[in-house]
């Protein structure tokens, strides 16, 4: 039936079948109705904000140095905010790109530049050359406003014209500090399960939307514990728009912020029982020039112990340049040593994506 309606047709058939069954699901486990409570407005307002969704294409410089993690093609979802064509997505899509593309939910391919990357909050700002016509910026939410157990709705744009772009109900389960093994923290994101399913596999730069269509989030991350408290529960997380809305302006001027002109190492880290341990080290890094590498154990910054990778990083950026030397106090294999480590800025160290 769904093949002889109009995409936007389709997309709110979709969006009511989401709604009800995934409402449904809410209202059973948190044993009362869900708010609003009129499904019908509830569609309206999905309906309007999944037509600001679109599918994000990226191909990074031959020279990237991100190729080496993120890949060199690389493909997901924005969604417009401003009347200007202003895209928020998730950071690492247009880090150090050379081309963007922008794919509406009509299959169209446009091109694009990169406004802005911050690395402290993970956001890329992107704008299409050409206007995005017939479609209406999205209104920034809060995660204030939303509590566990409610029903939200995730939307992911196409890149490939024989994928259409996909909504899905999720459940918002926790509200929590992250931080992330590439020497990233915020403190507090957003978790959401059951996790994004995407026709295209790709999750990143996913929007969530609150039952009044307004936009919580971007997507960074399919995780196996979204509840927290050690408890296996797969899921996603996804970047609360709160953070983005006193740099917004700083980053489009500017195509950053200044939290993130902050000391990098070039680790990849895991806290376990109370552990820093370094998982790899990045070549060319800092950390490898000064001997770290994978299997040594951070146990202290500049003499101050740390036994997670929110204490390590908090430590590690609170210092008054960031190319001033750190000293790591490091278990290497049965010795514990001090390292010290010449870290760089890594605003400074990645290529500027075309357009910054």
């Amino acid at each position: 039936m769904t093949a002889f309606l109009s995409a936007s047709a389709r997309r709110r058939w979709l969006i009511s079948l989401s709604v009800m069954v995934g409402l449904s699901l809410v209202r059973a486990h948190a044993q009362t109705a869900p708010s609003p409570s009129d499904q019908t407005a509830v569609i309206d307002a999905l309906s309007r904000a999944s037509a600001a969704v679109v599918g994000v294409r990226v191909t990074a410089a031959d020279d990237a140095r991100s190729i080496a993690t993120l890949g060199k093609e690389r493909a997901g979802s924005g969604v417009l905010i401003n009347k200007e064509g202003l895209i928020l997505t998730i950071g690492y899509l247009m880090l150090e790109a050379q081309d963007i593309r922008i794919v509406t939910q009509d299959n169209k391919t446009l091109p694009a530049v990169a406004v802005g990357y911050d690395l402290a909050t993970g956001f890329g700002l992107i704008r299409p050359l050409l206007p995005l016509r017939d479609v209406a910026p999205v209104e920034l939410g809060s995660q204030d406003s939303v509590q566990a157990g409610e029903a939200l709705m995730a939307a992911i744009g196409s890149t490939d014209n024989n994928i259409e772009a996909d909504v899905s109900m999720t459940r918002l389960v926790s509200k929590r500090a992250f931080s992330g093994s590439w020497e990233y923290h915020i403190d507090s994101a957003l978790f959401t399960s059951p996790p994004v399913m995407a026709g295209n596999g790709n999750h990143s730069g996913a929007a969530l939307f609150n039952q009044k269509g307004e936009l919580l989030g971007i997507g960074s991350l399919l995780v196996m514990d979204a509840m927290g408290q050690n408890r296996r529960l797969p899921g996603n997380m996804f970047v609360p728009v709160d953070l983005l809305k006193p740099i917004l302006t700083e980053m489009e001027q500017s195509g950053t912020s200044r939290l993130s002109m902050r000391p990098w190492l070039g680790l990849t880290s895991s806290d376990a029982s109370g552990r820093v341990q370094v998982l790899r080290v990045s070549d060319d890094s800092p950390a490898q020039q000064a001997g770290l590498k994978g299997g040594d154990v951070v146990l202290a910054v500049d003499g101050n112990k740390v036994s997670s990778l929110e204490a390590f990083y908090k430590k590690l950026w609170d210092r008054a340049s960031p190319q001033e030397p750190v000293r790591l106090t490091v278990l290497q294999g049965a010795e514990v040593n001090t390292v010290v480590v010449q870290p760089q800025n890594r605003m400074a160290n990645l290529r500027k994506a075309t357009g910054i």
